[in-house]
């Protein structure tokens, strides 16, 4: 059977990046010697503007039908005071494809420490992966517009819980072994009870050191002491904002990549990056965060460990040797990144 690959490039940059992960797609299938069908569709702002819906009915059928979805970016000004708005597309399809657990690694690859905004004796070494819940809490609680008053609700089950923090627990196995839980457990409910599953989970984990540490203290570690972490379990909105602050921390936002994963052997995979409508069409987006998510997808996904480690190390080749589009300060273009990253293959 061959391997379906959906492509979403989405809004501003989205088509840009989309562009650079199928080139190095292309290439190192043909190295490693397989082979894969590969779908377009429209998502997001662009898929407002030709079919009215954020996430069409078409995109949700082949999204279904994927071994593997590749998104680019979503939303824009453009969309913004519209009663539809692009991020419903992609809430949208989280839940649809029950991805459930968010994977965003922030690594601070050799000789590239001066990207980062913290001392280089302060991040050098820094190697952390954050787990984020991402079908529960607030953003899909029951929610109450208002002009005067509003509403979002978050709530958790024990069985929310459980499945993200198994996915946690076996990340930190496979790696060094230590698990810190971020919640809010001294003024939320919802924390409570996650701390007290997470709790309950560790026994089955003897071999896994696990500590917990309030989300407002975990954001001052991830400044302070980063190489402190090594796997990180936190629910949806703390891990939107610590997952966002953790790749600041690694260099650039731009180079980080993600995958969502539910319990089915698909899932999604998007750079963490935003539109950046402001620099669309003028080829200076980073491809690097797009195409490290495609080797995450090759590795979770598609089995193709061997190519996610051969894009990896093409990637790290090529920064090191002082590739970099211009928010690395550098003065690549995405293309030029991307040709770049190809000829290290």
């Amino acid at each position: 059977m061959t391997t379906k690959i959906v492509f979403l490039p989405g809004d501003g940059v989205g088509p840009e990046v989309i562009g650079a992960a199928e080139a190095v797609l292309a290439k190192v299938s043909e190295q490693e010697g397989f082979s894969y069908a590969a779908e377009h569709h429209a998502f997001g702002g662009a898929a407002i503007d030709s079919h009215g819906d954020p996430f069409p009915t078409e995109t949700r059928a082949a999204c279904l039908a994927a071994d593997a979805v590749i998104l680019g970016a979503v939303g824009g000004p453009k969309w913004a005071g519209g009663s539809v708005r692009p991020e419903q597309g992609l809430l949208a399809m989280r839940s649809e494809l029950g991805t459930f657990a968010n994977l965003r690694p922030a690594t601070i690859m050799p000789g590239l420490e001066a990207l980062s905004p913290l001392r280089p004796e302060r991040v050098t070494g820094c190697d952390l992966l954050i787990v984020r819940e991402l079908t529960g809490g607030l953003y899909f609680g029951d929610r109450e517009e208002g002009s005067e008053a509003a509403l979002d609700t978050c709530r958790y089950s024990r069985d929310e819980v459980e499945r993200i923090a198994r996915i946690a627990f076996d990340a930190a196995r496979g790696r060094r072994g230590k698990l810190t839980s971020v919640d809010k457990a001294n003024v939320l409910a919802t924390s409570r009870l996650w701390r007290s599953v997470v709790d309950d989970m560790a026994t089955d984990y003897p071999d896994v050191t696990l500590d917990h540490m309030l989300v407002d203290a975990a954001a001052m570690r991830l400044v302070s002491a980063p190489t402190d972490f090594d796997v990180i379990l936190t629910e949806n909105l703390f891990g939107d904002i610590l997952s966002d602050q953790a790749s600041a921390v690694a260099g650039s936002i731009g180079l980080a990549p993600s995958a969502s994963l539910g319990s089915g052997k698909g899932g999604i995979f998007e750079p963490i990056h935003g539109s950046a409508p402001d620099i669309a069409g003028q080829g200076k987006a980073n491809p690097v965060g797009t195409i490290l998510s495609l080797a995450m997808a090759l590795r979770h996904s598609l089995d193709q460990e061997a190519a996610a480690v051969r894009i990896e190390t093409a990637v790290s080749k090529a920064l090191a040797d002082g590739h970099g589009t211009f928010d690395l300060g550098c003065s690549d273009s995405t293309k030029e990144m991307t040709a770049a990253i190809c000829e290290r293959l």
